[in-house]
């Protein structure tokens, strides 16, 4: 590992280099290059996700820490490690000091990995508009987590606001074991679906998202309605009325099983346990293209139609954060 106090992007290069040749061996087959852009408070857990998420990734780590904005000296902090903590790939870690952590992207985009798809995360609430962060602007896919901020629900309509295909969302991604489960559910089940409702936090953006996923492939009226659950769940249980007098229901048993019946099968008890933030970044590491059900799940849960048909890139669009402080 090298640490490089008061430094400049080229010097951190450099070192990156030295690291790689002092390792005797040139990292082959990156998938990617994942940005995480996080709070100095948060930094060792997002460095713990990122670790598990590059365990079966591989992937250049670069995680952007924008420490005092306003700050009066610009400075740039940095470790370069390959192997070690953040996992065996090659990881850089940059505290960004004064208005060079306005502008990150000329410190990142020369350590981008060569002919590798990028990907930004941020840990922690996202920009209202992702184009205001360059950061965003040069990644494939950019990651968000609605659940940090204080209302939910109006985050995830700045996000339909603000979404072009391969934007996703944490919150999306914490639905996967449900979604799963309600498929198999489903399965060579005859009967058109005549509604149903979530049961859950109205305020969780995981609740939300689910109720729009349902609404959308079903065709049929889903309510969200507030109903107590397990300690460190979003959703108690599903219920889907069919025109066959059948009731599907999936209900939450604690925060490891749920218990299906109604379904194609014999009811049953399956696994759902509550996966951890690295299991979580590694599930949207997997794919690299455009996450339609994502985008047809964020317009019903807030009423923005055709996200999944938007295209184009996005273009920088710059914005001083210091103009609102001083407004």
């Amino acid at each position: 590992m090298s640490t490089l106090w008061d430094t400049t992007g080229s010097q951190v290069v450099k070192a990156l280099t030295a690291e790689r040749r002092a390792g005797g061996t040139v990292m082959s087959g990156l998938a990617l290059t994942l940005v995480i852009v996080v709070d100095e408070k948060q930094v060792a857990e997002a460095e713990e996700a990122a670790r598990i998420a590059a365990s079966v990734h591989p992937c250049r780590l670069l995680l952007v820490v924008r420490r005092q904005v306003d700050a009066p000296v610009p400075r740039l902090d940095a470790e370069v490690l390959i192997g070690g903590r953040l996992g065996p790939g090659e990881a850089v870690v940059m505290r960004m000091y004064g208005r060079l952590a306005l502008h990150a992207e000329s410190v990142v985009l020369p350590l981008l990995a060569p002919d590798a798809p990028v990907v930004t995360w941020w840990h922690g609430p996202p920009p209202e508009v992702i184009a205001h962060d360059p950061l965003g602007v040069f990644a494939e896919r950019r990651i968000t987590d609605c659940a940090w901020l204080p209302d939910p629900a109006q985050g995830l309509a700045t996000r339909a606001a603000d979404y072009l295909p391969g934007d996703t969302d944490l919150s999306w991604t914490r639905t996967t074991g449900w979604r799963a489960a309600l498929a198999a559910a489903f399965d060579s089940l005859s009967g058109q679906a005549l509604g149903g409702r979530v049961e859950g936090n109205p305020n969780s953006p995981s609740a939300q998202l689910l109720t729009g996923w349902l609404h959308a492939r079903l065709g049929a009226p889903i309510e969200l309605v507030d109903t107590e659950r397990p300690s460190g769940t979003h959703v108690a249980a599903v219920r889907i009325d069919l025109d066959t007098d059948r009731e599907v229901v999936l209900r939450r048993l604690d925060a490891g099983a749920v218990s299906v019946t109604g379904g194609a099968g014999p009811d049953t008890v399956i696994q759902l346990p509550v996966r951890s933030l690295g299991e979580l970044l590694g599930e949207e590491l997997r794919r690299l293209d455009a996450d339609q059900p994502y985008g047809e799940a964020l317009g019903a849960a807030t009423g923005v139609t055709g996200l999944a048909g938007r295209s184009g890139r996005r273009r920088h669009v710059w914005k001083d954060p210091a103009e609102r402080a001083n407004a």
